[in-house]
């Protein structure tokens, strides 16, 4: 049996393949020659991340498929109760990159609270001549401890950052619709552990208590953050997203860093990827990453290994 890894897959996700019998295709195919692709190489599994779409049109158009994989947690590239009802498996995994995406959090948190995203632009321009006022632009940064981290959004992903937060000596607060306690077990090297209870809180009032806002929630049709949130936040607060473009509204987001209602924003997804915005591509105080939450080795060995182990028990 043929699987196309259309966006790539680990080598560990190809070995376990492989070693099961499968024919694992790298080849990235352009959209456009997706389907006579699949057709002309009788593909039975079809594997893609977030750039490869796989909609009514080439479902219809590939009787050979048996199943459709995402390397990742969202799937709104994907048309899957059409897919379903095909008769197709549909799998993802949404474990797997959780770790990798709560430590981009707190690199957009750490850099923003220390000037690194305008530090870092300046110094290669600036730093053999204006040191000592650079110095000083930037002598007035700020500590994570003590301070609380607002998660709207409690999932995989959500908990991540929450365990991270606890560690760094944060308050962590959290609103969702589903969740409403929970029990997190902070681990650490030594086998030791701590619990900690969380409960819901309305989303109003995250937004009010809260120093920094990390979203966690899955593609919307309408903002989660949209002017009249951003206005509920705290002075000098700051918000990241590293979850899907379009769940904040990016223009009442400039205008709140423009007005200085907003120190800072860390975004790691964009309403218009992949062409974002030049207004906040531009922005002095929008701390960028294209869309890598979950682009470590690590996360992607076990992206790999846990859809070829279940590709291997749902086709062979």
């Amino acid at each position: 049996m043929k699987i196309l890894a259309n966006d790539g897959i680990s080598n560990t996700g190809i070995h376990a393949l492989e070693k099961a019998g499968f024919e694992v295709l790298t080849t990235n195919v352009a959209q456009g020659q997706l389907i006579n692709f699949i057709n002309e190489h009788q593909i039975d599994g079809l594997l893609v991340r977030s750039a490869t779409k796989v909609r009514k049109d080439v479902l219809d158009a590939c009787p050979s498929l048996k199943l459709i994989g995402r390397g990742g947690v969202g799937m709104d590239n994907i048309d899957v109760a059409y897919a379903q009802k095909k008769g197709l498996h549909v799998i993802n995994t949404p474990a797997a990159s959780s770790e990798s995406v709560a430590e981009l959090v707190f690199a957009h948190l750490f850099g923003g609270v220390r000037f690194l995203y305008d530090a870092n632009r300046n110094m290669p321009l600036e730093g053999d001549s204006k040191f000592k006022q650079l110095k000083k632009s930037y002598g007035n940064g700020a500590e994570l401890r003590g301070k609380t981290l607002g998660i709207i959004g409690f999932g995989r992903i959500g908990k991540a950052t929450a365990k991270i937060a606890l560690g760094v000596g944060m308050k962590v607060v959290y609103s969702d619709p589903i969740v409403e306690e929970v029990s997190l077990s902070l681990s650490f090297f030594d086998g030791q552990s701590v619990d900690f209870k969380l409960e819901a809180i309305p989303k109003e009032e995250l937004l009010k208590t809260s120093d920094f806002v990390s979203v966690h929630v899955p593609a919307q049709k309408e903002y989660i953050i949209g002017k009249k949130e951003l206005e509920l936040m705290k002075d000098g607060a700051a918000i990241v997203n590293a979850a899907r473009g379009g769940v904040i509204d990016e223009v009442a987001l400039v205008d709140a860093l423009e007005n200085k209602k907003l120190a800072f924003a860390g975004l790691d997804v964009f309403e218009s990827e992949p062409s974002p915005e030049l207004r906040i591509l531009m922005h002095p105080n929008v701390s960028l990453t294209p869309h890598i939450g979950a682009a470590t080795k690590e996360a992607q060995d076990r992206i790999g290994l846990e859809l070829a182990q279940q590709i291997i028990s749902l086709l062979k």
